[in-house]
């Protein structure tokens, strides 16, 4: 019994964190299982029953095409984590080793790749991504590169600033002065110390994300029709929200709660991050 009060302690004590990956979970967990919790197909169509309104059959109606809201907001949860998986990866992979360079290598290399940066810095994320979606053409992989590469410089200045206060470190030092090279100073002493605030940073940018790959989705540069994307799904039914909301309401909510799952968890990581 005392195991549950201290569990319970500390879960109130770390609400945000404790909210957070409780969204995280289900959204993950809503995923892998929705072929448990659905039986339709995302990509069914029933032209006899278009808008349907909310039924036990259709928890939430349905859409244009008679697809079930329900079962596409499921299916649409791994594009979702497909987009977060993949930017984080990239844009974190990416603007860290610049970051690392550009705070360990030394004042050209760091005036080099911050300038570049700074480049990037200069143009709006979304227009940003809106210009490199355009060059390359719409599509899932390059919407990927679009938000992965307005991302980078979020990392890249993160990890640049942790380097350059690490590198002044003793344990840094002594490493350098018993004859450590640059590359292992870097991920074998400046990186694993480094990690905690980078990791807060890629569960913070998770929601941004999401946010990013749905607007891009809804004007048509990102996934598209008829896969099950929330952003898509939101476009989709845009057409007709003056007569009938709910294609266009449920997407909505659930970018609105993966967003803020993500958020709260990466607030909750970082409170946890500064008390230790």
């Amino acid at each position: 019994m005392s195991g549950i009060a201290r569990m319970t302690g500390w879960l109130l004590r770390h609400r945000s964190l404790a909210i957070g990956g409780a969204i995280v979970g289900a959204l993950v967990l809503a995923s892998l299982m929705a072929p448990l919790l659905t039986a339709a197909s995302p990509l069914a169509q029933d032209l006899y029953h278009p808008f349907a309104g909310i039924s036990a059959h259709h928890p939430f109606g349905t859409d244009a095409f008679g697809r079930d809201i329900a079962t596409r907001i499921l299916y649409g949860a791994r594009y979702s984590l497909i987009e977060v998986a993949a930017c984080v990866a990239i844009s974190s992979t990416a603007g860290t080793l610049l970051g690392l360079i550009a705070g360990a290598a030394g004042r050209l290399a760091d005036q080099a790749i911050m300038w570049v940066m700074d480049i990037l810095f200069a143009f709006p994320g979304v227009v940003l991504a809106l210009l490199v979606v355009a060059l390359l053409g719409p599509g899932l992989v390059n919407m990927l590169l679009a938000i992965s590469l307005f991302s980078i410089p979020v990392y890249a200045r993160l990890a640049r600033n942790l380097a350059a206060g690490l590198r002044k470190a003793v344990y840094v030092e002594a490493a350098i002065a018993m004859g450590a090279g640059p590359a292992r100073v870097m991920f074998f002493h400046i990186l694993p110390n480094a990690a905690g605030p980078i990791l807060v940073q890629c569960t913070v940018s998770a929601g941004s994300v999401i946010l990013m790959a749905a607007s891009l989705s809804f004007l048509g540069l990102g996934v598209e029709p008829p896969a099950p994307e929330w952003g898509a799904m939101m476009s989709d039914g845009r057409n007709y929200v003056g007569a009938y909301l709910l294609p266009s309401l449920f997407p909505g909510l659930a970018i609105t709660l993966a967003v803020l799952g993500f958020n709260l968890l990466g607030e909750g990581l970082r409170q946890l991050s500064d008390r230790r």
